[in-house]
C-alpha cells in the first residue's frame, strides 16, 4: 500500500481539498473492520455515491456524442463502460490498486488484484470526488479515465460475442474456449485459458475466474484479428 497520496493525486490530476475522503475511498471494509477503535471509515458509502454519478456522467456523454445511437444501443454501450471488468481496467491505468488499505487477510488472499475491489475503490473514488470538487471535477475525472478509449472497451467488454460473429461471417471454422492451465491457491485461483478456431489457438487470456480468461483470450484472439486485417 502507497499512502503518499500526492502520487496519486498527480496521476488523476486532481487535487482533494478533504484528504479524508481520498482516504476513505481507498479503504476496503476489512481495513476498516481490523481498526475500528480508531473509527476507521470504509468505501462502501462512497461506492454507492459514485456509481450513480458514473451512471449519470456516462448517460449524458452517450446521448450528447453519440447523437444517432438508439437507446438500446446506448444501454449495452453503457454497460460495457460501467461494468466490473472495464472499471478495474480503468483503476490500473492509475495504479489505484497501489494505494488500497486492505485488511491483512485480503491483503493475503489477493485483494489488491482483485476486480471487484478494485472497481469499487475507482467508484468510491469518483464519490469522493464529487463531494470534495462537485460534479464538474467529478465528470472530468470519468471523461478522462472511464470514458476515453470507448471502442476498445466495447471489444473488450463484448470480445466473445464479438468473435463469435466474425468467425460466423466467414464460415472460417468451429470457435472454442479450453482453459488449459491453473495455479494459485483455492482462494485466489488464476486461469489461463485459450481461444481456438477447430485447432488452432488463436488468442490467450489469463483471469481469476474461467470466464474472466475465456474473455481475454477472446479479446486477444480479436486484436490478433484487427492486426492481420
Amino acid at each position: 500500500m502507497n499512502s503518499d497520496y500526492s502520487r496519486l493525486e498527480n496521476k488523476i490530476g486532481y487535487t482533494f481539498k478533504d484528504k479524508q475522503l481520498l482516504m476513505t475511498a481507498l479503504t476496503h471494509t476489512s481495513f476498516a473492520n481490523e481498526h475500528k477503535a480508531k473509527n476507521m471509515k470504509d468505501n462502501e458509502r462512497l461506492e454507492f455515491l459514485g456509481d450513480a454519478v458514473l451512471e449519470m456522467a456516462s448517460s449524458e456523454f452517450l446521448y450528447t456524442n453519440m447523437e444517432e445511437m438508439p437507446e438500446g444501443d446506448m444501454t449495452k454501450l453503457r454497460a460495457s463502460l460501467v461494468c466490473e471488468p472495464t472499471l478495474a481496467m480503468d483503476a490500473r491505468q492509475i495504479g489505484l490498486e497501489d494505494f488500497l488499505y486492505l485488511g491483512n487477510g485480503e491483503e493475503a488472499t489477493g485483494g489488491r488484484k482483485r476486480d471487484s475491489i478494485i472497481s469499487d475503490a475507482f467508484e468510491a473514488l469518483i464519490g469522493a470526488i464529487f463531494l470534495d470538487g462537485g460534479i464538474e471535477a467529478a465528470k472530468n475525472f470519468i471523461l478522462q479515465f472511464a470514458l476515453n478509449d470507448i471502442e476498445n472497451k466495447r471489444l473488450f467488454h463484448d470480445s466473445k460475442t464479438i468473435l463469435q460473429e466474425r468467425i460466423n461471417m466467414v464460415k472460417s471454422g468451429m470457435l472454442s474456449y479450453q482453459i488449459v492451465e491453473e495455479s494459485g491457491p483455492d482462494h485466489n485461483k488464476s486461469y489461463k485459458a485459450v481461444a481456438k478456431l477447430d485447432d488452432k489457438i488463436i488468442g490467450e487470456g489469463v483471469g481469476h475466474t474461467k470466464k474472466a480468461a475465456e474473455q481475454q483470450a477472446a479479446y486477444s484472439a480479436l486484436k490478433a484479428l484487427d492486426k492481420r486485417s
